[in-house]
């Protein structure tokens, strides 16, 4: 049998411990960067899909960049988002890109970058600019509320349908679809209680399949409507790509596109949220912002994504034994790179704890860490929070939150579900 973590508060593969406050959480990942040798985690227990022999928390910066570096050996296959690999009725929805190592990754992200064309880029940062008018439009007409609803959640999901050829009036489909997907272990998303017992778990599974499901029908019916027609959006440029012979499949065009509108949806969504809330505990650091605006957003975004950190952790499978900080990973051991941890190193962050927006460098691994996994969005994440807060300072200059999070009950995404603010009618 593995000899697992000893038994003590830090219980990484139970949902409670996700649940505790996040200083709480940041100061379990303290201690677990001080010890000298990482810790192995059982498997947790996941109805319709068979444990394995537990995962090896990667919780150092220079661990998870070096594992990132290393793909051929730090392999993205078969699974990269769940540390149990889902059965083949989820399996089949879910397994896009992000799980795929060379050659399948690189011949799919050839196609993707070349579907991300100049003009549909320069048409998306246009796009950004109109809606965060509008949004904000709004949220002066309509009054205080809850930011996660009236902005964090709306500027993404409009982003990334109006790019994909979504219509208007499907937004809030989609939006309902990917809360099920990403937060499958909550409650309000799936319906599923804690008193519904080991259950819970398989009927979350069937939430998320079912979820899936539905996205992939409306990407199969969209790109029917758009095979052999150019329609200027990047639906049309996928289903109609060739790169030297090479197209997508259906179900590669499907996966990747649940990908686009989960993670082009939740991430952005969530650092928006998290702004707000960092701006409004640290006051001093919303005056050094909006001193200077143009020439510190930069720095002040690259900060609310090391804070946040939106993506928590993916997992990465060992092809070889390895030897890394000191200890020998075996051929098939798994490990989970927490990039919430890596973000809080205090070998690499001076004061690591401390949102501070002229932090430089910067090296945080937010959207990933180096390698062929990047985010691919990232520069369209920066550009939307950036356009955000230019509006949203701009013209409510005291809008802060008002109260603390509803935050998602998640070990993947540290996602505010709600948060109440309050501003000035100007």
């Amino acid at each position: 049998m593995p000899k697992y973590a000893p038994d003590d508060d830090i219980k990484l593969s139970e949902l409670t411990f996700w649940m505790r406050p996040l200083d709480e959480r940041a100061e379990a990942f303290a201690r677990l960067r001080a010890e000298g040798t990482p810790r192995l985690y059982p498997d947790p227990q996941v109805p319709f899909a068979k444990p394995g022999d537990g995962y090896w928390a990667l919780v150092r910066h220079a661990d998870v960049l070096e594992a990132s570096r290393k793909p051929q050996i730090f392999s993205s296959e078969p699974n990269a988002t769940t540390v149990i690999d889902p059965p083949a009725f989820v399996q089949r929805y879910v397994n896009s890109m992000i799980n795929m190592d060379d050659p399948r990754h690189a011949k799919i992200r050839r196609i993707v970058s070349r579907a991300f064309s100049p003009r549909m880029l320069a048409k998306a940062e246009d796009d950004v600019q109109a809606r965060a008018t509008r949004i904000v439009d709004e949220l002066i007409a309509t009054g205080p509320g809850d930011f996660v609803e009236k902005v964090a959640a709306r500027l993404p999901v409009e982003i990334i349908c109006d790019m994909l050829g979504i219509p208007d009036t499907l937004y809030p489909r989609v939006l309902r679809l990917t809360n099920i997907v990403l937060g499958n272990a909550d409650p309000e998303y799936t319906g599923v209680t804690p008193e519904m017992g080991r259950i819970r778990t398989g009927l979350g599974m069937a939430k998320v399949a079912l979820a899936s499901r539905e996205l992939h029908r409306l990407a199969a019916k969209l790109g029917r409507e758009r095979m052999g027609r150019d329609t200027g959006d990047l639906t049309s440029a996928l289903v109609n790509a060739n790169v030297d012979g090479e197209k997508l499949t259906a179900r590669e065009f499907g996966t990747f596109f649940l990908l686009l509108v989960v993670a082009g949806n939740e991430t952005t969504r969530t650092a928006i949220a998290h702004g707000l809330k960092l701006f409004t505990d640290n006051p001093e650091q919303r005056e050094l912002l909006l001193e200077d605006f143009d020439g510190r957003i930069a720095g002040a975004v690259e900060e609310i994504i090391r804070i946040s950190t939106p993506v928590i952790t993916f997992r990465r499978n060992l092809t070889q034994d390895y030897e890394m900080n000191g200890h020998t990973y075996r051929k098939g051991d798994k490990v989970l790179l927490f990039y919430n941890s890596a973000n809080r190193d205090e070998s690499v962050f001076t004061d690591p704890d401390t949102f501070d927006i002229t932090r430089s460098p910067n090296p945080h691994v937010g959207f990933g860490g180096p390698g062929p996994h990047f985010c691919l969005g990232a520069n369209l994440a920066r550009r939307e929070i950036t356009v955000m807060f230019k509006e949203l300072f701009t013209r409510l200059p005291d809008i802060r939150a008002a109260g603390e999070p509803d935050r998602l009950v998640s070990s993947f995404i540290n996602g505010y579900k709600r948060l109440p603010c309050t501003f000035t009618v100007p």
